[in-house]
């Protein structure tokens, strides 16, 4: 079994809930939500990235708003919604209570 794939598996299973968290925070722009998540060792690109904006936006999470831009074409802002934000509420409760049911079951024993 290879264990990049699994790792890959398992950011993925978290993206959803990190860029609505980084959306919470404040509007961004994709490629400014690529670096955070670049930074955070979550690698992604922008084909990865831009289909889940778009999924997030059609489900009513995500708003966009276009901006000029000095240097090219204009941008496109995300911003959570109302109904965004109660879903990352509730995405944070599930989050507390996977990570203490992973932490209770994956307690070193003498590995």
């Amino acid at each position: 079994m290879n264990i990049e794939n699994t790792k890959a598996q398992m950011r993925k299973g978290v993206l959803e809930f990190c860029i609505l968290s980084l959306l919470a925070e404040q509007e961004a722009y994709p490629s400014d939500i690529i670096t955070q998540l670049k930074d955070a060792k979550l690698i992604v690109v922008e084909g990865t990235l831009y289909p889940l904006l778009t999924r997030l936006k059609n489900a009513g999470l995500l708003n966009y708003r276009w901006e000029e831009s000095t240097s090219g074409p204009p941008r496109k802002y995300y911003s959570l919604t109302e109904t965004g934000q109660l879903f990352l509420k509730e995405l944070d409760k599930t989050w507390a209570e996977l990570s203490t049911a992973v932490a209770h079951t994956t307690k070193t024993k003498n590995r």
